[in-house]
């Protein structure tokens, strides 16, 4: 039986191979060529497709590049030669961190061009990257028209730039919470639930924008120059293929559960970390555990908490911690201590002394794992 293969789906707007098509024309290039190359031809009526497949975008987007020698694709009013951006990403290979890695990205890119700044800000556990236009959007094209299309193209790529080398370097994707973007809502816009996964997506902001988890940018940097020069060989890549594991995944979901542990179904979970219920499960799955193990663990630690920090009542503590009825909290109270609640507040909340000396930090978090080790020893 022969399997048949389907090609992959078409998700990117033509009117982004109708931008770079916009680069050929002002600088007088014929784009056929290039577009015979990444297999991107109308139909046999003349017409173009709606949308093109990743890899055939990607190598157009590469082949444009190289042969217009043009990095911003005529976004900017100069070109940026070829190497342009690989020389930023390896200004920023050094970092200690992601923070820092893409603060000097936001600074050094003023080396590049006047036409747009980076801004990296971080506001409690939120990130926000920023791109602010200098100069009258799309300056260097005559037509009206064509000054939108190239401006959303270039605003889009911009950012799934510096996302995806962001990614790159920390090896992990990097889960969106909002994206904002400085025009008008195209008639492509539903493209943009592929293009910005997950994320909260607002069109006619005041400025482009993309926000994450600011743990994101704690994340050490894991790749090397080796790795770098591999990297820069299909670099496009990175914008168009965003990278699929999320590093942060499991802590976000156990920082989540513990602020709802009565509310922790897996689809509102999922909708919380911006990522697909399938997406959750496998990349759980990879971490080698599961929503399940997940929330047993937060139940268990909170409970554990509130047994030896206040004088409440079993019940209470049980519908706290996201249990209907008293008995099953303390059958799997049971389950994951080996004793009831009320004989392991007993045991440990002071009754039973140890010869064990406590940690010397304040947190909770460590006291709980010193009275942990204490009840188990």
């Amino acid at each position: 039986m022969t399997t048949r293969l389907h090609p992959p789906p078409a998700r990117t707007p033509f009117a982004f191979v109708q931008s770079i098509m916009t680069a050929y024309a002002l600088r007088g290039m014929d784009p056929s060529g290039a577009l015979e190359k990444a297999q991107i031809t109308p139909d046999r009526r003349g017409q173009w497709p709606d949308r093109v497949a990743a890899l055939p975008f990607e190598r157009l987007s590469t082949h444009a590049m190289r042969e217009l020698d043009d990095e911003a694709l005529g976004w900017f009013s100069r070109r940026l030669p070829w190497g342009s951006y690989g020389m930023l990403a390896r200004a920023s290979l050094t970092a200690p961190h992601l923070g820092l890695a893409l603060a000097r990205w936001c600074r050094h890119h003023r080396l590049l061009t006047d036409d747009v700044t980076w801004a990296l800000e971080r506001s409690g556990d939120t990130a926000t990257l920023r791109l602010i236009e200098q100069r009258p959007p799309g300056a260097n094209v005559a037509d009206a028209a064509r000054r939108a299309q190239m401006r959303e193209f270039a605003h889009v790529s911009l950012l799934r730039n510096a996302l995806g080398l962001s990614a790159w370097f920390i090896d992990s994707r990097i889960g969106l919470r909002e994206a904002t973007f400085a025009y008008p809502a195209p008639p492509h816009a539903d493209a943009y639930a592929v293009l910005f996964p997950r994320a909260r997506t607002r069109f006619d902001a005041e400025q482009t924008s993309v926000s994450f988890d600011a743990a994101y940018l704690d994340q050490p940097l894991r790749r090397d120059e080796a790795a770098m020069r591999t990297m820069l060989q299909r670099a496009v890549a990175l914008m168009v293929h965003p990278d699929r594991r999320d590093r942060l995944l499991v802590e976000r979901a156990r920082t989540w559960l513990r602020a709802h542990p009565d509310a922790a179904s897996t689809e509102r979970l999922a909708d919380a970390l911006h990522v697909s219920v399938r997406t959750l499960q496998r990349q759980l799955h990879e971490a080698g555990t599961s929503v399940q193990a997940l929330k047993d663990q937060v139940r268990r630690d909170l409970a554990a908490e509130h047994l030896l920090r206040t004088h409440w009542p079993i019940k209470r503590i049980a519908a706290h911690v996201g249990f209907d009825n008293e008995k099953s909290f303390v059958r799997a109270f049971k389950a994951w201590t080996g004793q009831t609640p009320t004989a392991f507040r007993r045991r440990v909340g002071g009754d039973r002394q140890t010869d064990a000396t406590p940690p010397s930090g304040d947190g909770p978090s460590s006291r709980l794992a010193w009275r942990w080790r204490a009840v188990r020893a």
